[in-house]
């Protein structure tokens, strides 16, 4: 021991401990309120799906859901920002998951579907987008949500299916409406698409997802932000959907899912662990077994 060296009084070491603990807290709230808000990001992800044929090998879809325009740090602006991202991608094509509009969040302000539809004819100018509608959509009234995006060129389905080709890839989307709004009807929506046919199922709420049916080579959904909060060790605390589909890709009873954490809030305005994101996906077929003579 140093001549000289003295130990902290023990209650100087509490002060200390206790200002560094509410300086920590003050920085997570910057951070959570203020700072990932305002923040966007793009990731890649790669999926091997059962059903996908050698024609759509390579796919690439860019996916993002729970606009929320209006919501704190995410105005026309930040939109115009979302759609130059998207029109600039090599994508094919966009899905959108629902939830352009928000019913209430603190600090911000209501911006109508009719506002923010012009703001996305640019990106439907480049290449096809398709929408499903959210929960928040159909309490603003959704057949007013659904016109306004359709104006700008958005195709929208509701218990709907559309083929679509992208070079040699023909491939069918299927839009399922709301669990908790619509009534979902999943076998209308698939009635006219094939058995053997590749098929992307897009609908808002992952609760949806064991409904779906497994020749669905991968669904697609929102509604969760991730959570808004993920804590190390802890999670997401309040998620208003089943825990394991809190965000991300999943592959459960042999049928895949992904969801995206979302671009804007609702309730509070706050994000922490769980930037607002652009999804692009690459879709490859899973690697067949050798057949067995």
């Amino acid at each position: 021991m140093r001549r000289g060296w003295r130990p902290w009084p023990r209650q100087q070491w509490l002060q200390r401990l206790f200002v560094t603990l509410v300086l920590c807290a003050l920085a997570c709230l910057a951070w959570g309120f203020f700072w990932e808000p305002r923040q966007l990001v793009e990731r890649d992800y790669a999926f091997a799906l059962p059903h996908w044929p050698r024609e759509c090998e390579g796919l690439r879809l860019d996916v993002v859901a729970d606009l929320h325009t209006g919501s704190p740090h995410n105005g026309l602006d930040k939109l115009d920002d979302i759609v130059g991202r998207l029109a600039a991608s090599d994508a094919s094509a966009v899905l959108m998951a629902g939830d352009y509009v928000i019913l209430s969040v603190l600090g911000g302000t209501y911006i109508s579907a009719d506002q923010l539809a012009p703001h996305l004819k640019p990106l439907t100018a480049r290449k096809p987008v398709y929408a499903v509608l959210g929960n928040h959509d159909w309490w603003k009234d959704g057949h007013k949500v659904r016109a306004a995006l359709e104006s700008a060129g958005v195709i929208v389905l509701e218990d709907q299916a559309r083929a679509a080709q992208f070079g040699e890839c023909r491939v069918w989307i299927v839009g399922i409406g709301d669990k908790w709004e619509t009534r979902h009807d999943v076998a209308g929506a698939f009635a006219g698409v094939g058995d053997d046919a590749p098929t992307i199922a897009l609908t808002h709420n992952p609760d949806l997802f064991p409904d779906i049916p497994p020749r669905a080579s991968l669904t697609i959904a929102g509604h969760t932000h991730g959570g808004q909060v993920r804590l190390p060790w802890i999670g997401t605390p309040v998620l208003p959907a089943e825990q394991r589909y809190a965000g991300g890709y999943l592959i459960e009873h042999d049928k895949h899912l992904f969801v995206s954490t979302g671009i804007g809030t609702s309730i509070l305005p706050v994000r922490f662990g769980v930037p607002p994101e652009i999804s692009r996906l690459t879709l490859r077929a899973a690697a067949r077994e050798p057949v067995r003579r």
